[in-house]
């Protein structure tokens, strides 16, 4: 009975410290990764006027319109 309940908690400890790791790792990434996001909408956007297309008053963020 004590392995079994021994195996569960070194298997929570692991869970959480993966979680941990990942959490730590994704924050310390996020900043490259909206300036990566930035450069891509900069690059489509200039793809997109020189095609002669416009967004049409529409925010790409959703529901918010220039009307």
């Amino acid at each position: 009975m004590i392995d079994i309940l021994t195996l569960i908690l070194v298997g929570l400890a692991a869970l959480a410290a993966i979680a941990t790791v990942v959490g730590v790792v994704d924050a310390a990434q996020n900043k490259a990764w909206r300036r990566v996001a930035a450069e891509r909408r900069r690059n489509w956007e200039m793809r997109q006027e020189l095609m002669g297309r416009t967004s049409g008053g529409v925010d790409a963020r959703g529901d918010d319109y220039d009307d």
